[in-house]
C-alpha cells in the first residue's frame, strides 16, 4: 500500500453487514437461507409477475433505507480518497454507503446500480425513488411511469435503479472498471466473494496486468488463490487497517 500509485478497490455486500444490511451469499446471506429470493430477484420475472412487484414495492417501502449509516470501513475509504492515490472504487452495492460516508461520485462506480432512483423499463427515466414510494405508501401497488411524452403518460413498469439478475450492466461502467483494473498497480476486493460476474473478471484482469492482489473478507472467497496477501476478518477493522498501511 505505501508503494502504490494507482489503487483501486472493489466492494461488496460484506463492507456493509456491520450497517445492518445483510449479505446476499455468504454463510448467512439472503440468498443462501433463501434461494427462492434470488430466483425472483430475475428481471425477468418483476416484468411478468405483478405479485413479485407489488411484494418488491412493499418491502422497499418498509425498509427505511435512508436512516442506514456507513461503517468505519465506508468512512475508512472515504478517508482514502482524500490521499489521492485511489483511481476509482467499484462497489457491487447498492445501498448508497459510499456516498454518504463522503467518497465523491468522480471516484464512484455503482456497477450494479442503486436503490435510491427508480428506473422506467419502458423509456428509461431515471430519477430519485422518493416519488414512487410515496405512491405505494398512498396505495398504488404497482406503480407506472408517468412521464409524459407527446399527449400519454409512458405507463411502463417501474423498478429500483438496480442491475437484476438477467439485465446487462452499463457498458460504460464495466469498461470503465476494467480499465482501471488493468492500470492500477494495487488492487483491493473487500467483502465480495467474487462469486458474481462479469465483473469478478476485474480481479484476474488487474492480477494479469501486474497488480498486487489484497483481498479481505470475513469469509474464503473464489479467488483468494490470487491474492499476493489474504486477510480474514472483520471488515470494520481489517480494512481501515489496510488503507493506513
Amino acid at each position: 500500500m505505501a508503494e502504490g500509485r494507482r489503487v483501486v478497490l472493489l466492494t461488496g455486500a460484506g463492507i456493509s453487514t456491520a450497517s445492518g444490511i445483510p449479505d446476499y451469499r455468504g454463510p448467512d446471506g439472503v440468498w443462501t437461507k433463501n434461494p427462492g429470493a434470488e430466483v425472483r430477484a430475475h428481471i425477468d420475472v418483476w416484468m411478468s409477475d405483478v405479485d413479485v412487484r407489488r411484494a418488491g414495492w412493499q418491502r422497499r417501502a418498509n425498509m427505511s433505507w435512508e436512516t442506514v449509516e456507513p461503517n468505519a470501513a465506508h468512512h475508512a475509504v472515504a478517508d482514502f480518497a482524500l490521499r489521492e492515490t485511489l483511481d476509482v472504487v467499484v462497489t457491487q452495492n447498492i445501498d448508497g454507503l459510499h456516498q454518504k460516508a463522503g467518497l465523491t461520485r468522480e471516484r464512484l462506480i455503482e456497477i450494479h446500480g442503486t436503490v435510491h432512483e427508480s428506473l422506467c423499463m419502458r423509456c428509461g427515466s431515471r430519477g430519485p425513488i422518493e416519488p414512487t414510494i410515496h405512491r405505494v405508501e398512498a396505495g398504488d401497488t404497482d406503480p407506472r411511469c408517468e412521464t409524459i411524452s407527446g399527449v400519454s403518460r409512458c405507463g411502463g413498469i417501474l423498478k429500483a435503479a438496480t442491475i437484476s439478475f438477467g439485465q446487462s450492466l452499463n457498458i460504460e461502467d464495466l469498461n470503465r472498471a476494467e480499465r482501471a483494473a488493468r492500470e492500477c498497480d494495487v488492487f483491493i476486493a473487500a467483502g465480495s466473494t467474487l462469486g458474481v460476474y462479469p465483473i469478478a473478471a476485474i480481479v484476474p484482469a488487474a492480477q494479469r496486468a501486474g497488480a498486487k492482489i489484497i483481498i479481505a473478507n470475513g469469509s474464503p472467497t473464489e479467488m483468494d488463490a490470487l491474492a499476493n496477501i489474504v486477510v480474514a476478518g472483520d471488515l470494520t477493522e481489517t480494512l481501515p487497517a489496510i488503507l493506513a498501511g
